[in-house]
């Protein structure tokens, strides 16, 4: 494969996260103006509120496993290093889901071509699933319960693969030469 055809790759699957994105901002809405259709009248459109679907970060941290996001990214030094580390942020006492969407959405590309690569086919994510994820990556005290055990010997090798490491760090580096 050349590099011309990562580069397109990548630009077509941008548009999947967008499509995530909007989802998302799609349900915030939803449930804004189902929650606040009342409030309507007394409210003008600068102050009307938003609603967040509620976070679990129990719930991250299975999903974090069951989708798949280990296989390229670290919590407690276990998972994979392809993406970056998503050890929690001690000073953040708050979990913000806009932020971490935003930080997918900048690697959304490589995280694309990535999944293909490592799994088949691209992870589908919803907007509870990127808010329970935040959850998680927010939470020093869930991901101090993270360990080796929690990955399912199933996908042990494609984390610890050191030969597929070497590869993508070759891959990395010829993707910021096309990017500059």
């Amino acid at each position: 494969m050349t590099l011309h055809f990562f580069y397109e790759f990548f630009r077509r699957r941008q548009l999947c996260l967008a499509s995530l994105v909007a989802a998302l901002s799609l349900f915030i809405v939803a449930s804004t103006s189902e929650s606040s259709a009342q409030d309507d009248k007394q409210e003008t459109p600068q102050t009307q509120r938003i609603t967040l679907p509620f976070v679990d970060a129990v719930r991250g941290r299975q999903l974090f496993v069951g989708k798949g996001c280990v296989i390229c990214h670290t919590i407690n030094g276990v998972g994979g290093r392809a993406g970056p580390s998503l050890d929690a942020d001690k000073s953040m006492p708050y979990v913000d889901v806009f932020d971490f969407a935003a930080r997918m959405w900048r690697g959304a590309a490589t995280m694309v071509l990535l999944q293909e690569m490592e799994i088949g086919y691209q992870i589908d994510l919803g907007g509870e699933d990127l808010a329970h994820l935040a959850a998680f990556v927010a939470n020093k005290e869930e991901q101090s319960k993270f360990s080796q055990r929690d990955i399912p010997d199933l996908i042990k090798d494609w984390v610890s693969n050191e030969e597929t490491y070497n590869r993508l760090d070759l891959m990395r580096d010829e993707l910021r030469g096309i990017a500059q």
